[in-house]
């Protein structure tokens, strides 16, 4: 069974959803959880949130909040975790390449991440994390779906 899961998050609500499911699976496994946020040069956040009335990439910091919020309750469900905030000079469309790195080297046998579920235009501007993870990585992944967005 697993040992070690990484959960890949932003602070989007696809996330809060996959940390419940990271928790509800460590605790079934006895496994540790190491939470990631990659923070890109350009948005700061894992799966690229934009304010669509205002173009205006989220607040920078939202990451060590993120981070905080999930060790609090990691914490309170009594689940071994470390939290690491990546923070570095890469496009979204790298992100990806960054969480299967940091999988690999914390020899992690599970990723879990939020997805989305964009369509249409919002989904070509903003790539998928999710689909570059599942592209790169041989560890299976976890991916928890929030409602649509259009």
């Amino acid at each position: 069974m697993y040992q070690k899961i990484l959960l890949a998050m932003d602070d989007g609500h696809a996330s809060e959803l996959a940390l419940s499911q990271a928790i509800i699976l460590a605790k079934a496994t006895g496994s540790e959880v190491k939470v990631l946020f990659v923070a890109s040069g350009e948005t700061g956040g894992l799966m690229a949130h934009i304010d669509a009335s205002a173009g205006i990439p989220q607040i920078p910091g939202s990451g060590q909040r993120t981070l905080a919020d999930a060790a609090k309750l990691l914490e309170a469900a009594g689940i071994v975790h470390v939290t690491q905030l990546n923070e570095r000079n890469i496009s979204p469309i790298q992100i990806h390449e960054v969480i299967v790195a940091e999988a690999d080297a914390w020899g992690a046998d599970l990723l879990v991440l939020g997805t989305h579920g964009r369509r249409g235009v919002s989904r070509m501007i903003m790539g998928s994390v999710s689909e570059g993870v599942i592209s790169k990585t041989t560890k299976p992944v976890l991916l928890v779906r929030s409602a649509l967005e259009d």
